[in-house]
């Protein structure tokens, strides 16, 4: 009684708070739900496996995938391949992005869902800092908000926090750049989904950083400027510690994934 009562209390995203991953099973969080949100950090393998988990609950009709190209995803195979099928035709290898071993999972959670790539890659990122994300972003970046610049207090807001996630070892001229790639990401997500939706009616599944997946910043953000019909579910995940007042309609807390320090190489 005590879970469904708290499955009940979940089922608007108004409730925002941590959950248990038990909850995912249950797709009473899902209802009237447009597009859920599923953050990650990309090296940790529980987060994917939440994922997974909640795709399988979900069954949407299109995932979308921050990690997938445009034109990978066209490659898809009607019929789900294995996972060292799957990654050659994605060219999953040759992306930077972590094994594939840990992504397979959710592709066959939702085999029958349509695959939208919406990754922003290296080169694009780079001559952004060229030519602005506009001009990379292309047709509609107005109505996505990439025209508009930010207000001075959230500009310095982001570069803080883009600092902060570089180890503090960025040079200063370099962190308007990296708030706006940043923001065509978000952008770029927010097309594909934009898309998903208008080819298979929903529900669409987003796996995507957890940054991504904020309410106050991320893919909301701009999705909100072009399709506010739509009803968001943000699913953040953090590894042990959360921050106060999470950006998300609810999250997850999982142990850290073992790693090397992130910060050597800039010591380095």
């Amino acid at each position: 009684m005590k879970v469904l009562a708290l499955l009940l209390a979940l089922a608007t995203p108004a409730c925002a708070k941590e959950i248990p991953l038990e909850a995912l099973d249950d797709p009473t969080i899902f209802s009237g739900v447009n597009v859920v949100i599923l953050g990650e950090t990309h090296d940790n393998p529980a987060h994917h496996a939440h994922q997974a988990r909640a795709v399988a609950t979900l069954k949407p009709k299109a995932l979308v995938f921050e990690m997938v190209s445009p034109e990978a995803a066209a490659r898809m195979p009607a019929v789900l391949p294995d996972a060292p099928g799957l990654a050659t035709t994605l060219g999953w290898d040759a992306t930077g992005w972590p094994d594939f071993s840990l992504y397979y999972p959710i592709f066959a959670a939702a085999p029958a869902a349509r695959v939208y790539g919406a990754e922003v890659s290296r080169d694009i990122a780079r001559r952004a800092f060229d030519t602005g994300i506009a001009a990379q972003f292309g047709e509609g970046a107005a109505a996505y908000g990439l025209t508009t610049a930010l207000a001075a207090t959230e500009q310095a807001q982001r570069e803080a926090e883009q600092l902060a996630a570089h180890c503090n070892a960025l040079p200063p001229d370099l962190l308007p750049g990296m708030v706006a790639v940043q923001r065509l990401r978000d952008a770029v997500l927010a097309r594909a989904v934009v898309q998903a939706m208008a080819e298979t009616g929903g529900p669409v599944a987003v796996i995507t950083g957890t940054g991504h997946a904020r309410k106050d910043e991320g893919l909301p953000v701009p999705l909100a400027r072009v399709a506010p019909e739509l009803r968001l579910l943000s699913i953040g995940q953090f590894e042990a510690m959360v921050p106060d007042a999470p950006p998300f309609d609810l999250w997850l807390v999982t142990p850290p994934a073992p790693r090397d320090d992130p910060c050597a190489a800039f010591r380095g």
